[in-house]
């Protein structure tokens, strides 16, 4: 009759263990079969540089619904454009990235504190976010009073300039036009006295003209 082992199962364990820690032991590098090499993401923020940088959790209003409706919470930026100066409010989702604002900051554009919570302020946009521009109304929500009124602060400031340099340039616009109607008033001012000049001329030349043919007809 075959014999039956009695040994405790504890001790092929050891023995499974010393083995695998003798492999281990050898020193041996095992080369990795992929190689993953480094992709470069870019944003399209390159070109821009960061004015604001705050944490926040967005939200916008659902008009169907009647209800504010979550859209990320993440990094909110202001963005000014390296070339145009133009500026930008962007915000993406911290994990993914996903953005969940993304619109111009242009004249008439206004902030104002969120009714009831003075951590959080409403503004209305034409946004992109989606791939298409929509009229949306947005409500930001940050983790302190003072994070919140640097973010109203910085809004107003850029809608404030971008209106200023409106302002300033339908001013040298008009500017411009003045100066090209007085340049036109002026040099047809120059040009009758030429006109005149020339009308006397030819008022004499005839005079002449007159009194040699008078003196060319005979006397009866």
């Amino acid at each position: 009759m075959a014999s039956i082992s009695n040994e405790p199962e504890h001790e092929h364990r050891d023995e499974e263990e010393s083995g695998a820690n003798e492999d281990e032991d050898t020193g041996a590098q095992v080369a990795p079969i992929v190689r993953l090499e480094e992709v470069a993401v870019t944003t399209g923020e390159e070109d821009e540089d960061t004015i604001l940088d705050l944490k926040s959790k967005l939200y916008r209003f659902d008009k169907d619904g009647g209800q504010w409706k979550e859209r990320g919470a993440g990094t909110v930026k202001f963005l000014k454009r390296k070339d145009s100066g133009k500026i930008r409010l962007v915000m993406r989702q911290s994990k993914t990235l996903k953005i969940c604002a993304n619109h111009l900051v242009i004249s008439g554009m206004s902030v104002q504190e969120h009714a009831g919570n003075d951590k959080s302020c409403v503004w209305h946009a034409r946004d992109f976010s989606d791939g298409e521009l929509k009229d949306e109304l947005f409500c930001i929500r940050f983790a302190s009073v003072e994070n919140c009124k640097a973010f109203m602060q910085k809004f107003k400031e850029v809608a404030e300039s971008v209106e200023e340099k409106e302002e300033s340039k339908d001013a040298a616009s008009d500017t411009a036009g003045l100066l090209e109607k007085l340049t036109v008033e002026e040099k047809k001012t120059e040009e009758k006295p030429v006109e005149k000049v020339a009308s006397a001329e030819a008022e004499k030349e005839k005079a002449v003209e007159e009194k040699k043919t008078e003196e060319s007809v005979p006397s009866t």
